[in-house]
């Protein structure tokens, strides 16, 4: 597996798209689908490569002068506890880091409200984040927005 920084907007897009379309247990509104797909192709974007496919990527969004989110990620589900999610993160973190970011913050739905959701909060805590608040009405009452936050220096 290979991770590679894409540059091209419509790449992005692309990948994001078919990786995300894939994922609709994780990404079931398809209003918030399109945004990512349609904010993938101005941000830092890096892909997971197997072969001549694309199985994963990650995109990063700057939320202030020294923080950046981890906004999107996504990896197909045959590709699942491969490795594959953690060098996409560890990617991000020395790019972020690279660009001269403090911190790295990521939301995901807050631990307990869904098994999947479960799945990917341990991931993020085993990265490293650590959780800052949850912010009930951001998302709505049934997908409680949990924040966590790291710290790269």
């Amino acid at each position: 597996m290979k991770i590679e920084r894409i540059n091209d907007p419509k790449e992005k897009q692309q990948i994001s798209h078919r990786i995300l379309e894939a994922l609709t247990e994780w990404f079931e509104v398809v209003e918030s689908r399109e945004q990512y797909i349609k904010e993938s192709a101005d941000r830092i974007f890096l892909a997971a490569k197997e072969e001549q496919e694309y199985v994963g990527f990650l995109c990063l969004k700057e939320t202030g002068r020294d923080t950046v989110e981890l906004a999107v990620m996504g990896v197909l589900k045959k590709c699942h506890r491969k490795g594959v999610g953690r060098a996409l993160f560890e990617e991000a973190k020395k790019t972020a880091t690279e660009a001269g970011y403090s911190f790295m913050q990521v939301k995901t739905v807050q631990m307990g409200m869904y098994e999947e959701y479960d799945i990917t909060n341990r991931f993020y805590i085993s990265c490293g984040f650590k959780e800052l608040e949850v912010i009930p009405e951001l998302w709505g009452e049934e997908n409680p927005c949990q924040i966590y936050v790291m710290s790269l220096r």
